[in-house]
């Protein structure tokens, strides 16, 4: 009988531990991730103007100004890299374009 009562009490945490790790929000790529091919992706975007400028800065760009999301919810402004002015694009998985 405490073999089944043992038995029944680990599967209950296993299957909350396993709950616990489903998720519903998108992944936030880390800062090393390679681009989607296809980047900028259109999609309802939820980074705010601050949190696309420090995904810039975290990828070495400086300077970063003028972003605006456009109609297809992807930031796009002006940034340094590597000494030269470019245009970037940040779209709502965080892949970083250069235009």
């Amino acid at each position: 009988m405490r073999s089944v009562v043992l038995t029944s009490l680990f599967c209950a945490l296993m299957s909350t531990a396993a709950i616990a790790q489903t998720s519903t929000t998108a992944p936030t790529p880390s800062p090393n991730a390679p681009a989607d091919a296809n980047a900028p992706l259109p999609g309802a975007n939820s980074f705010t103007e601050g949190q696309a400028k420090s995904r810039l800065e975290a990828n070495g760009y400086s300077n970063v100004s003028s972003l605006k999301k456009d109609d297809n919810g992807v930031w796009k402004g002006t940034a340094t890299h590597s000494g030269a002015q470019v245009t970037v694009s940040v779209d709502y998985r965080g892949n970083i374009t250069r235009n």
